[in-house]
């Protein structure tokens, strides 16, 4: 068995059999998932999708809307079973102004560590979390994985917002249940992802969390900085990600890629609405992609790169992305019927540095031979139900179907197949907690 696995199971022990005496919660989620896509296209296609050069993108952009949540699941695959979730989840109270919370996932890709903090709450209306956690947004950080209406986050809040770092958050509660807000201010490395920090420069993180009773909640968040990281690979680095220059393709230089320090920000806004056996809620975000794509890479690119756009996950020093999703569900006793609007644009403003659009035409004024367009800018509706063992309690037990109507625009179509190529999916999983 491997060192850390074993480490992890020592410690549930040690958990379990103090846990009265040291005042510890211990709970388990399990998510099973099985996926079956609607058509072959995936088959035709093959798996290494992003390693097509031939496009400005392939899935690349549309994977990483899946590729940041707990589990390692590729929500493309064209059928499978899967374990999307596996959290062990641990929240201890050392004193009445101290508590701690640990959460990791032997399923998730390494590391398994996923929240990590300790909390300081001298009085009901502070607190001061240090470690790690999620900085920003509705979704990600105040919906449990467990109290989620569909199998799977929508895909502005997987890429925006669904992402721990590591720093200090300073929070303070103003009003009342009646109506209230919880603002919060954060320092966090920037690093836009679970590993230590190695940037000189740090993110700031701030939200504003609103409630009117237990109907209304709405708030607003941001988070920005900018980044040393790139420094180090000097400015002889190749701006892989902008393509290879030539007549028609100017990148930005080296030494100007460094000069903008790689700037990243995120702006979002949210609403959620719950009565009676009815909830709506909607969630915005936008902001520069930034480090979140690098645009620095220490080894040449390929012969095929330097002839075409490659996967270019960003285009621009100003490429903005925008997202947003719609959801509304309706409960009526061990049912519930759930609908949601998704979309995410991750080159808002069609930023290039080409003299035609790369996602369009293959040369100024030429449609490109396949008339597809592969521009980023993927919707998704997503159509649900699901089944409640237990009405009272909903995320102990409950059986999730989904079925998701993609944008045909994220494969480029190989030999045998014309015009874009789309991929709808039906997903069930199966939840309980314990």
């Amino acid at each position: 068995m491997k060192p850390l696995r074993l480490a992890l199971i020592t410690a549930l022990g040690i958990a379990g059999a103090s846990a009265q005496a040291q005042d510890v919660k211990v709970n388990a989620l399990f998510i099973g998932w099985y996926t079956q896509m609607m058509n072959n296209n995936l088959r035709l296609n093959g798996a290494p999708l992003s390693a097509d050069l031939t496009v400005p993108h392939t899935l690349s952009y549309y994977s990483l809307a899946g590729s940041k949540g707990t589990g390692s699941t590729n929500p493309y695959n064209e059928s499978g079973f899967s374990v999307r979730r596996a959290e062990i989840y641990l929240a201890g109270k050392i004193t009445d102004e101290i508590s701690g919370n640990l959460l990791f996932d032997p399923n998730s890709p390494a590391p398994l560590l996923l929240d990590a903090f300790i909390t300081w709450k001298p009085n009901a209306k502070f607190e001061v979390k240090i470690g790690q956690l999620k900085p920003i947004g509705y979704e990600a950080t105040m919906v449990a994985a467990a109290d989620l209406l569909f199998t799977d986050r929508a895909q502005v809040v997987r890429y925006s917002s669904d992402v721990r770092d590591r720093g200090v958050m300073a929070s303070v509660q103003l009003g009342d249940k009646a109506f209230g807000a919880k603002l919060g201010l954060g320092v966090f490395n920037g690093e836009t992802g679970r590993v230590n920090d190695s940037s000189a420069q740090k993110d700031v993180a701030f939200r504003a969390d609103l409630n009117v009773g237990e109907v209304h909640k709405f708030g607003a968040y941001l988070q920005q900085g900018s980044t040393s990281k790139a420094d180090t690979k000097g400015v002889a680095g190749q701006p892989a990600s902008f393509g290879a220059a030539s007549a028609t393709n100017l990148p930005p230089s080296a030494l100007e890629i460094l000069d903008n320090r790689d700037k990243t920000s995120t702006y979002g806004a949210y609403y959620a609405f719950n009565e009676g056996p009815w909830h709506a809620d909607a969630e915005v975000a936008t902001g520069l992609l930034g480090r979140r794509n690098s645009v620095f890479q220490v080894a040449a690119p390929t012969a095929a790169a330097a002839n075409a756009f490659p996967g270019a996950l960003r285009q621009h020093l100003d490429q903005r992305f925008l997202g947003y999703q719609v959801t509304g569900a309706y409960t009526t006793g061990h049912h519930i019927f759930r609908l949601r609007c998704d979309f995410m644009n991750y080159n808002q403003g069609d930023k290039w540095y080409t003299t035609y659009n790369p996602y369009t035409e293959s040369a100024p004024g030429t449609l490109r031979s396949d008339l597809a367009d592969y521009t980023p800018k993927y919707r998704e509706i997503t159509v649900g139900y699901t089944y409640a063992f237990n009405p009272a309690l909903i995320r102990k037990a409950n059986i999730k179907i989904d079925y998701i109507m993609r944008s045909k625009n994220f494969l480029a179509p190989r030999a045998g197949q014309t015009g874009e190529q789309g991929g709808d999916s039906m997903v069930a999983a199966f939840q309980v907690w314990f």
